[in-house]
C-alpha cells in the first residue's frame, strides 16, 4: 500500500532520558516512545513484540506513515500592512558563529534585525575560528544571489560594504538575546553617529519574544525560502537521496556521538577510562567551553546525554523496523568508530555514511569543510522517510521544523 504523503514530509522525532544500566532497557523503550508521541505529534503506540496480531500493512503504515498535520499552516506571507523597505545609507555587518544550523538561525535573526533597524544587511561573514575551523564563505554554503533576490521586498542586502565605508568607524554591538522590537528601535540611535554597525555574534535569539507577526514571518521566509544551499551542495545532496531511495524507504539518523559533542556535554557513559580522560582534557583546554567539571553520571540520569549507538539500535529494533532497513547516519566522525558502531551495525547492516554512499571524487570538494558536509546531511535528513535524532540540538530542531513546514505546505495546497 503506497503511503498517502510524499516521503519528504514524514517526521519521527525521538528523545530519551537514558538509564544507567542495560537492565533498564524496557523502561528506556517506553520512555522513548512517550517522547516521540509528545514531540512529533504522531500517534505512535508501542510496537508489539509479537507482530502476528496485526497485519503487515498496518505495521508498515505505523512505522513509515506520514505525521498528522493538525491543521497547521506555513505562515510566511506578508500581511497587507507590510511595507517595502526604505533604502538608507546605513549598514549592518555580521559575523555568524557556531556550526551550520546555529549560523542559519543567526542569519535569519539578523535579517529580522536589519528590517527592524531599517538597515542594509551586508552578506554575513561565517565563523572560521570555531572548533570546526571551517574556511567556507557564505557563497560556498548558500546560494548568495537567491538569498539577496528572494528578500528584496523585505531587506536591502549587499555583498560587501561600499568602498568609501570600508575604513569608516563602526559601532560594535552585541545584541541582547530575547529582545523585543522596542530594543532595536532604541539601538537605532547609533545611526546618529555611525553609518556602520558591526555585530560580532549573530546568535541574538529573537524567537518567542512578541515581535510583530510580519517580523516572525520574515524569519520564516529567510529560513525556508531564502537560505537555499549552493548548487554544488544541492546537487550532491539530491543525488545521494536518490541512491538511498533506490533501496526503498530509509531512516536518517542524526547520531550525536562525535568527540566534541561528548566532550562538551561530559557524557562518557560506556567509554573506557582512557577515552573519558581524553574528553575531559579536551573540555579543559577549549577556552570558550565555560563548564569544565561535569559529573557524567548526573548528566546521563538528568537526560542530558545522547543515546549510544547501541541504544539507538535497540530502540529502532523494538519499534519494529526490519534489519534490512537502510539507515543513513547524518553525523560527523563517530567517536571510537566501529568499536561503538558494531552493535548498531549488527542489528541494521545497511548502515551508511556519506563517505560510503558517495564516491571520493564526489566528496573531494566538501570533505575538508564541515559546514558543507553538514549541509549535505541536512538535505538527506529533510528528504528522509523517517528522521531520528539521538539527542536534541540545533540540527534536530532545524530538521524537525523544516519537515513540519513542508508538511504544512503540502496539507494546505489548493
Amino acid at each position: 500500500m503506497a503511503n498517502p504523503r510524499p516521503s519528504s514530509h514524514r517526521l519521527l522525532r525521538s528523545r530519551l532520558l537514558p538509564p544507567p544500566s542495560i537492565s533498564c532497557y524496557v523502561l528506556v523503550l517506553l520512555a522513548f516512545s512517550a517522547f516521540i508521541f509528545l514531540f512529533s505529534q504522531r500517534q505512535i503506540t508501542v510496537v508489539d513484540r509479537n507482530p502476528s496480531d496485526e497485519s503487515f500493512e498496518d505495521l508498515k503504515e505505523r512505522l513509515w506513515g506520514s505525521a498528522y498535520g493538525y491543521g497547521y499552516r506555513p505562515c510566511v506571507k506578508r500581511t497587507q500592512k507590510y511595507a517595502a523597505p526604505q533604502k538608507r545609507n546605513r549598514y549592518l555587518t555580521v559575523r555568524s558563529n557556531g556550526g551550520l544550523n546555529q549560523m542559519r538561525t543567526g542569519i535569519c535573526d539578523m535579517v529580522a534585525v536589519a528590517r527592524l533597524m531599517n538597515a542594509t544587511l551586508v552578506i554575513p561573514q561565517l565563523d572560521k575560528r570555531s572548533f570546526w575551523q571551517d574556511t567556507s564563505t557564505f557563497s560556498d554554503i548558500f546560494d548568495e544571489s537567491h538569498f539577496i533576490n528572494s528578500l528584496e521586498g523585505d531587506v536591502h542586502i549587499v555583498r560587501e560594504l561600499p568602498k568609501e565605508l570600508e575604513s569608516a568607524p563602526r559601532a560594535r554591538k552585541h545584541f541582547t538575546s530575547w529582545s523585543g522590537a522596542s530594543y532595536y528601535e532604541e539601538t537605532s540611535q547609533l545611526w546618529k553617529d555611525y553609518q556602520v554597525i558591526h555585530v560580532p555574534k549573530s546568535d541574538s535569539r529573537l524567537a518567542n519574544n512578541d515581535l510583530p507577526i510580519d517580523i516572525q514571518r520574515l524569519r520564516c521566509r529567510a529560513m525556508y525560502h531564502a537560505l537555499r544551499f549552493s548548487n554544488p551542495i544541492e546537487r550532491l545532496g539530491k543525488k545521494l537521496v536518490e541512491r538511498l531511495k533506490s533501496h526503498g524507504q530509509y531512516i536518517a539518523l542524526h547520531l550525536r556521538f562525535e568527540k566534541d559533542m561528548l566532550s562538551f556535554t561530559g557524557c562518557t557513559y560506556g567509554l573506557n577510562d582512557m577515552e573519558a580522560e581524553e574528553l575531559r582534557i579536551m573540555r579543559e583546554i577549549t577556552n570558550h567551553w565555560k563548564l569544565k567539571d561535569i559529573n557524567s553520571i548526573e548528566q546521563r540520569l538528568g537526560g542530558f546525554c545522547p543515546l549510544t549507538p547501541k541504544e539507538v539500535g535497540i530502540f529502532l529494533q523494538a519499534l519494529g523496523y526490519p534489519s534490512s532497513t537502510w539507515i543513513y547516519v547524518a553525523a560527523g566522525e563517530i567517536y571510537g568508530g566501529e568499536t561503538y558502531l558494531s552493535d548498531l551495525r549488527s542489528r541494521f547492516p545497511n548502515l551508511v555514511f556519506k563517505e560510503t554512499l558517495a564516491t571520493k571524487e564526489e566528496l573531494k570538494d566538501f570533505s575538508s569543510h564541515s559546514s558543507q558536509t553538514a549541509a549535505i546531511d541536512y538535505i538527506i535528513s529533510v528528504e528522509s522517510d523517517v528522521f531520528v535524532p539521538s539527542y536534541t540540538g540545533n540540527m534536530a530542531r532545524a530538521v524537525e521544523g523544516h519537515r513540519r513546514f513542508l508538511r504544512a505546505q503540502e496539507d494546505n495546497k489548493p
